[in-house]
């Protein structure tokens, strides 16, 4: 899964790619260099238990790909450039995150003169609308010519989708906020849309703004939060210089300034709830993991993430729920107890799963 930081120059978009990948650059790299991007475990308790349960070899988390996106220019008029090369990075990514700027600094002043929230959220999601316009309604065009000729049935499946598209776009909405059937988005992937993507809003406040972080989420959820658009408040130069801290000390940072989550652990919360996925565990001598996989899988699904032939060879699932595991203390003891159970392979996998696939 990779998702993409974005944002207007000097909102904290970089800071807050550095801070949550504990990398460093000079910002100033960004202008002449491709995107920076890093891959970051993903934080799960539930790991660090069974590991300290099972003593094995490896841990290994489940992992998130991040992209600090570059490409955005400052035009002849001092107005930011959404330039081609800019989309065209943005549509490889699975989720979207948009740094906006909350804070107020007089040596760094805003490209657009002054904080305005819904402005500068509203700059990406006419671009992004635009983007899409075009491509929506040129492929209307060839669509319909190719029909008159071959009366292909796959290609007026295609017709309606994209006419609600455009219907959408015209009316200046997100497409990620209208529920498409899963028949639809499988049509629509194949353009790699932009304004479809799960959009995260990350709010960046300074410290001088803590008791403000509620006004302006509050503002969000009224004109723009949707079932496909989340948001998080987050304090980009507090969580910056709380990166390089021992664990005891960041905490001791954080409760100093009444931050009760890491935009870290922020953000892969709110990602993972905007993309629909979970976690299963499997435990051992050898290796204890996390696997990501999307809510609603089957048994057999999940064992295909493990490996191919486990889908293929598929027979039962052995399935304990991490909570009861843990309560029982040993897979022995779960199954005196009646939570150790086979499962076969339409059962739906739940969050925190702990499951052996059974294989021939």
């Amino acid at each position: 899964m990779q998702i993409g930081i974005v944002g207007l120059p000097f909102t904290g978009k970089s800071t807050l790619f550095q801070t949550i990948t504990k990398t460093h650059f000079d910002p100033s790299e960004l202008a002449k260099s491709e995107s920076h991007q890093a891959v970051v475990k993903v934080p799960d308790a539930r790991l660090d238990k069974l590991t300290e349960m099972f003593n094995p070899k490896k841990k290994v988390n489940a992992t998130i790909e991040f992209v600090d996106v570059v490409g955005l220019q400052k035009g002849d008029s001092g107005s930011t450039q959404f330039t081609g090369n800019f989309l065209a990075k943005v549509k490889t990514n699975d989720a979207l995150v948009q740094v906006v700027r909350l804070f107020d600094n007089d040596a760094v002043p805003h490209p657009d003169g002054c904080i305005n929230m819904m402005r500068d959220i509203n700059s990406f999601e006419t671009e992004f609308i635009l983007s899409d316009l075009a491509i929506v309604e040129k492929r209307l065009e060839t669509v319909g010519k190719q029909i008159l000729k071959t009366q292909d049935e796959k290609l007026k499946r295609e017709v309606p989708v994209l006419e609600k598209c455009s219907e959408l776009l015209q009316e200046e909405k997100p497409l990620r906020d209208y529920h498409f059937s899963k028949e639809d988005l499988l049509i629509l992937k194949t353009y790699q849309l932009l304004s479809i993507k799960p959009m995260l809003i990350a709010l960046n406040f300074d410290e001088s703004q803590v008791n403000d972080t509620e006004k302006y989420m509050n503002e969000l959820v009224k004109h723009k939060l949707g079932h496909n658009t989340k948001a998080l408040s987050f304090f980009g130069q507090i969580e910056k210089e709380m990166a390089d801290l021992s664990e005891e000390d960041s905490n001791v940072f954080m409760s100093d300034y009444g931050i009760t989550e890491s935009a870290l652990d922020k953000l892969i919360r709110q990602a993972y709830d905007l993309l629909g996925l979970q976690s299963f565990l499997t435990v051992g001598e050898d290796e204890c993991r996390a696997w990501t996989i999307k809510k609603g899988m089957t048994a057999q699904e999940a064992a295909g993430e493990i490996h191919t032939d486990f889908y293929k060879k598929f027979i039962r699932a052995e399935v304990v729920h991490y909570d009861d595991f843990v309560e029982a203390g040993s897979f022995a003891k779960a199954k005196e107890v009646g939570k150790w159970r086979l499962e076969g392979k339409e059962y739906i996998v739940k969050d925190g799963d702990i499951i052996s696939v059974r294989h021939s």
